[in-house]
């Protein structure tokens, strides 16, 4: 599963700027890529594990501006259309789980 954090903070002030990227770093911390400048995401083993992470989420929001926290499948992932410019990227795909035993 994958999980995606798009948010829309404000930044006029310092104190918000500061908060701001103070979220960004929480959320880098935690494991999660930046896709674009204020989407990240990240892979989840299972729904317990995305459960734990929003929760993760929860607890570093600033005090202002909106976050979504959205959640879908390795096939929804796959199924993602990206352009850089007019050129059309490769599909994504879902990375290897690791077997430990």
């Amino acid at each position: 599963m994958w999980m995606l954090v798009m948010f829309d903070l404000p930044v006029l002030q310092k104190a918000e700027r500061k908060a701001a990227t103070d979220f960004r770093k929480s959320l880098l911390d935690m494991g999660f890529e930046m896709s674009q400048l204020s989407v990240y995401m990240r892979f989840c083993t299972s729904q317990t594990q995305l459960d734990t992470y929003a929760k993760r989420v929860e607890a570093v929001l600033p005090a202002g501006g909106k976050v979504n926290v959205m959640q879908f499948t390795d096939k929804q992932y796959e199924r993602i259309i990206t352009f850089h410019g007019y050129i059309k990227q490769p599909s994504l795909k879902t990375p290897d789980q690791f077997d430990l035993f």
